[in-house]
């Protein structure tokens, strides 16, 4: 069995992944704060955190997967009150929505999806301990950690001091000790969600919503810990500033790994430039397995550019791909083809799915040529990574609300016409399908049709 080598954003070395238990591997994923549909951009890091996780359970015997859900956040407050609903049911929506997207996009669900409102006692408890042991104090109702009193702060994201305090993303308030001090919880009033504490009725604070739910189901010391590159800092350093000073004795996350940014047409991504894309703008008009593809062909570290021309490119890749999956039959698609270690191999290569996809084109090259188990190989490979879930005739008819029936009277009234030498005629027929969005296709075995 091929053996697994990740990129750790602490020691920023690639090192061979050695879990903590090879019978429970334990991994942990930042998920959304729910008071808006997901953009591309988060799909990138549940996209990576899926194939990760695919690629583990292909590995070991048994892995425990935690994606957390954020319903309780300043964000979402001020969503409610600007659409006048209740928080509540902004959260129910959006956590619905999100998992539509996700599962239009292959997604696996994680084994254990915690919410945050479900675990404010774990928070609690928590806060409490850090404020005995000194690592946190009381201040105005509320409670902050002080950066001060935690010697390797800064160690995971390699800041040093001055950086740290200039970039610390909070308001900067007179009841705290110093401005990198964050907060652990915080006071709410009779309009904002809250609950009953030591310190007085309030909220936690976004990293410790983390800290305690990771700890509550995966213990002090876990596996892996993951996340977009935008969460390194403030968000992951500071829970394990906070998570190491309550629980010395653990090592918190054993190995940290983050995808890189996504950019739209080589710009970042906002709503001011008018390229912002949520999964269902893009889902409007291009198959979701295009979308997932485009994402995997640049290595998760790897900047990637999306750009309407790489959905495409994308999509005539899976055209190509399912056009090598047409000779097995339905025995064949039943998932007993291990994929092949050349696949393995190159995902265990700190997850290079570029190499990975590389050698599922080789595969489709021997399929093409007639070499049926290169086509089971490719479907194998396929499923490992979430890609050609579908079939060949499913892909390439597409939507099943179209009349085939109809479609197949005038591809046989087609070849009629050209067998009559009526080529005109022909050709106005291959043109009244191009305008319902049919695309044609003559070969050696007949003319077969897809959904252009």
């Amino acid at each position: 069995m091929p053996r697994l080598s990740l990129h750790d954003s602490k020691s920023r070395k690639t090192v061979a992944f050695t879990p903590l238990d090879p019978e429970n591997v334990r991994v942990y994923y930042c998920g959304p704060t729910v008071y808006d549909l997901a953009h591309i951009g988060n799909l990138r890091a549940m996209v990576t955190a899926d194939v990760l996780v695919r690629l583990l359970r292909h590995l070991y015997p048994h892995v425990t997967y935690v994606r957390n859900i954020t319903d309780v956040d300043d964000k979402i407050n001020a969503r409610a009150r600007e659409n006048n609903e209740p928080i509540t049911a902004l959260t129910a929506r959006t956590i619905h929505d999100f998992h539509q997207d996700l599962a239009a996009v292959s997604i696996l669900p994680p084994d254990i999806e915690p919410r945050a409102t479900h675990h404010i006692e774990q928070m609690q408890r928590m806060i409490s301990e850090l404020i005995d042991n000194g690592h946190a104090y009381e201040a105005e109702g509320h409670v902050l950690f002080s950066v001060a009193d935690y010697s390797d702060y800064g160690g995971l994201s390699g800041r040093s001091a001055d950086d740290l305090m200039a970039g610390a993303r909070v308001d900067v308030a007179d009841y705290k000790r110093a401005p990198g001090d964050f907060v652990l919880w915080k006071p709410s009033d009779v309009d904002t969600p809250g609950w009953d504490s030591p310190w007085g009725r309030g909220r936690p604070g976004w990293h410790i919503e983390c800290s305690a739910m990771s700890y509550h189901y995966l213990g002090e010391s876990f596996d892996i810990h993951g996340g977009g590159s935008d969460l390194l800092f403030p968000h992951h350093e500071n829970e394990r500033a906070q998570s190491m000073c309550c629980h010395p004795h653990g090592r918190f996350a054993n190995h940290w790994v983050h995808n890189a940014m996504l950019l739209v047409d080589g710009e970042k991504m906002s709503k001011s430039l008018g390229n912002f894309l949520t999964v269902r703008d893009v889902l409007r008009d291009t198959p979701a397995e295009a979308l997932r593809l485009l994402l995997l062909r640049a290595q998760y570290r790897s900047v990637l550019n999306f750009t309407r021309d790489g959905l495409d490119d994308a999509r005539q890749t899976l055209d190509r791909f399912y056009r090598a999956l047409a000779m097995l039959n339905d025995g064949d698609a039943a998932g007993t083809t291990p994929p092949p270690d050349v696949f393995v191999r190159a995902l265990c290569e700190d997850l290079n799915t570029p190499a990975a996809i590389a050698e599922m084109h080789a595969m489709a090259n021997r399929a093409l040529a007639g070499d049926a188990q290169a086509a089971r190989d490719l479907r194998a490979a396929g499923r490992l990574i979430g890609l050609l879930g579908s079939t060949p005739d499913t892909w390439f008819r597409g939507d099943a609300q179209l009349d085939t029936a109809k479609i197949q009277a005038l591809i046989d009234e087609r070849l009629a016409a050209r067998k009559a030498r009526d080529f005109a005629r022909a050709d106005a027929i291959r043109d009244e399908l191009a305008q319902q969005g049919i695309a044609l296709e003559d070969g050696p075995g007949g003319t077969t049709w897809r959904t252009a």
